[in-house]
């Protein structure tokens, strides 16, 4: 069997079991976002942090919950790191330096979990598992809490409420995140992942040394990475490591936790606002994206351009044999389309235009699926902005679900497709124009400037990927990525939250024969194009400096 038919296999078997799963979770998390009862173990932990969960909220209330919570976790992640040389279990690993501690807290807690440690070489188990390990939990379901939100804010009518925050941070982590992530764990552990407190030890001579290993509770932080879309890893090859994914079926299952939730979030968007039309149409937009992505990437790096590529079959430098072009491609898509940031692969060493497809896959807003949550709301806001686009071509108030999009909506939709691009391309402007922060770069030309092109474009997004090369590792780089870390995660939360809030106090429109039918095809194919477009005319100048370029040349 060629690799490009494996790569079609695997691709196929991937949409089945999507669609076998999706529709039931989907479902699921509809019935525990509406639902008004609570479980016991959910009522210790309100009455823990003194919450009270049948209070609803309006959006500035929701929002205070969201910074509060995510505020003290920064504070806590980081005087953890601080501390850890003091601790036991810190496998005499020493504390954090400060700076590389604050960037590591807000990238954990922003949903990133940008790295640039090594992680065997830096984090005990308290840290890895007290404190990494649960904010992986924790930010995702945050970023599910508030595209809740937001879907409320379109299914209500007449009234400001959305919810309540605490409510919607718990039952995302204990009814859905946690049983998801004990079986995928079982499944990790069958697959041959380690899930164990050893300490460091030798395991014999390499290269005329003793070489160490870490144990650790591995395939449990492994699967809610992955399955939150957080992204990181416990040792510094990521997913790339055999101890996290040791072979081709394991190498599957993780890019189908990546893209689980993100999915089934169109189900849950559909059953809460009454039609499961308006799920199936944002369902297939993201899945249109997705799969043209998946079949790009696959291309540029199976292509063969010169003697090397052909004794490989393809671009094989920097992927691992055991996953092949193939699972290397549908990794790097589903994790760069989503917020997740795990690798399996040494995106640096893929073809110039493979490594821009990662980078644009960041840039549309990662709503292809999109992260927990965020891949949801990004894709609303969209939709909304589209609706707005179609309404001036036909000189019609435009209207979403029912509702007006008016001056107040296009304006707070607008101030969030404009936060993250003007992040990404400020931050990038200043490091290459600063002696200093190009000191960093490994590679020089095209190449080297997409190395700090693609960590802003991976912290502002909170993707979390590296494109490697890059010593980022450096005070500059900690402080500026992990500023935009938090700016790209919590700026866009404040209006997309402010959106929600304005929606739901609307009085429903009733549809006419001149309103735009955002269930059909025709809708879908405008929320497609109006995605690129605005993507392209954002990034274009960037990207041409960047992989365009370098792909060009070769």
């Amino acid at each position: 069997m060629s690799p490009q038919i494996a790569g079609v296999l695997q691709m196929l078997a991937l949409i089945a079991a999507l669609a076998l799963a999706c529709r039931p979770l989907g479902d699921f998390m509809a019935r525990v976002y509406s639902s008004d009862r609570h479980l016991r173990v959910e009522k210790w932990i309100y009455k823990g942090i003194g919450a009270n969960p049948n209070v609803e909220m309006r959006w500035p209330a929701y929002l205070r919950g969201v910074l509060a919570f995510s505020a003290v976790s920064v504070l806590f992640l980081y005087a953890l790191q601080r501390l850890q040389g003091s601790l036991p279990g810190s496998l005499g690993f020493a504390s954090i330096d400060p700076d590389q501690a604050f960037n590591t807290a807000a990238s954990f807690v922003a949903n990133t979990n940008w790295q640039s440690y090594y992680g065997e070489q830096a984090m005990g188990h308290v840290v890895q598992t007290g404190g990494l390990a649960v904010q992986n939990f924790v930010s995702a379901a945050v970023g599910m809490a508030v595209a809740v939100a937001l879907v409320r804010g379109l299914a209500r009518s007449r009234t400001g409420e959305l919810g309540n925050f605490w409510s919607d941070l718990v039952r995302g982590t204990v009814r859905i995140l946690l049983p998801i992530s004990v079986i995928g764990a079982l499944v990790l552990v069958a697959c041959g992942a380690i899930q164990n407190f050893a300490p460091i030890h030798e395991v014999g001579q390499f290269m005329g040394g003793t070489q160490q290993w870490n144990g650790g509770a591995v395939a449990s932080q492994e699967v809610i990475k992955e399955l939150g879309t957080n992204g990181g890893g416990y040792f510094n090859a990521n997913s790339a490591h055999p101890f996290e994914n040791p072979g081709g079926l394991s190498n599957l299952f993780e890019i189908f936790l990546i893209l689980l939730i993100p999915f089934a979030l169109t189900r849950t968007f559909g059953r809460m606002v009454g039609s499961l039309k308006q799920g199936y149409a944002v369902l297939g937009v993201m899945a249109t994206i997705w799969i043209g992505f998946t079949a790009l990437m696959m291309w540029t790096e199976f292509a063969h351009h010169g003697p090397a590529f052909d004794i490989a079959g393809g671009a094989m430098e920097g992927k691992e044999t055991r996953f092949g072009i193939a699972g290397s491609s549908l990794f790097a898509v589903a994790t760069t389309l989503t917020s997740t940031g795990a690798v399996n692969s040494f995106h640096s060493s893929f073809t110039g235009f493979g490594g821009g497809i990662t980078m644009l896959g960041m840039q549309l807003g990662e709503i292809a699926p999109g992260g927990v949550g965020s891949g949801l709301y990004g894709m609303l806001i969209m939709a909304i902005i589209a609706v707005f686009i179609a309404g001036l071509m036909v000189g019609r108030t435009p209207e979403y679900l029912g509702k007006k999009i008016g001056t107040r909506e296009i304006k707070l939709a607008a101030c969030y497709i404009l936060i993250t691009p003007a992040l990404v391309l400020g931050f990038t402007a200043a490091a290459m124009a600063l002696p200093t922060p190009g000191d960093s770069m490994t590679n020089s030309g095209a190449h080297g400037f997409s190395e700090i092109l693609y960590a802003y474009t991976s912290g502002a997004n909170n993707n979390g990927s590296a494109f490697a090369g890059l010593n980022a590792d450096t005070q500059w780089f900690n402080t500026t990525i992990g500023i935009a870390m938090l700016l790209g995660r919590f700026l866009p939360m404040v209006f997309v939250l402010a959106l929600a809030g304005s929606l739901a106090q609307q009085k429903p429109v009733p549809a006419t024969a001149g309103t735009l039918r955002t269930d059909k095809p025709l809708y879908s194919g405008l929320l497609v194009g109006t995605i690129l477009i605005i993507t392209g005319l954002t990034y274009f100048p960037a990207l041409a400096l960047g992989p365009l370029a370098e792909g060009l040349a070769s």
